[in-house]
């Protein structure tokens, strides 16, 4: 681990699984190799939605992180609909999985999307492996309070508190 690294909180990732989406053997072996330099020990990989999907229902995943744009894209199937299925449907096995988009699409609109489709943290490829452990250890350490507004449901999309004299339409999901 880099001297920059070691300046960050200490997180525990032996005992978290993670599931790694991403159709490029070559990128997905990089991320893998990230995460066993962070002493992980349990990584599942996909290429596309459906590989995705079945092992997500077998509940033993703690975080993703997908690629944005997966093989299936043709076929209409993408990262966002990977995190959309998590969010949303009933055979999720955890709605409130911090979920990582790495993606070299880092336009604005992209990252709201992405942040609108319910995301957690967002890296932007290229990427630096200090800048990924911070976005992990976000997700990890500082997880955001998931909020069902409307449509919505994910991490609390406001990542600054601020005052406000306005009504409260955000539903907690503690209260959900």
């Amino acid at each position: 681990m880099s001297e920059d690294m070691a300046d960050h909180e200490r997180i525990d990732f032996s005992k978290i699984s993670f599931l790694v989406v991403e159709p490029n053997r070559l990128m997905g072996q990089m991320v893998r190799d990230v995460l066993q330099m962070l002493d992980v020990q349990y990584i599942d990989r996909a290429r596309d939605f459906e590989t995705a999907v079945n092992v997500l229902r077998m509940g033993r995943t703690d975080i993703m992180i997908t690629e944005w744009a997966l093989s299936q894209e043709k076929l209409g199937r993408n990262g966002m609909d990977i995190v959309h299925w998590v969010r949303n449907d009933g055979g999720s096995p955890n709605r409130m999985m911090p979920i990582v988009m790495m993606t070299a699409n880092s336009e604005e609109e992209y990252v709201c999307r992405a942040r609108d489709c319910g995301v957690s943290e967002f890296v932007a490829k290229p990427y630096t492996v200090n800048g990924f452990y911070t976005r992990l250890a976000s997700a990890i350490a500082r997880p955001r309070q998931f909020v069902r507004i409307g449509e919505y449901f994910g991490p609390d999309r406001r990542r600054r508190r601020l005052d406000w004299a306005g009504p409260e339409r955000r539903i907690m999901a503690d209260a959900i």
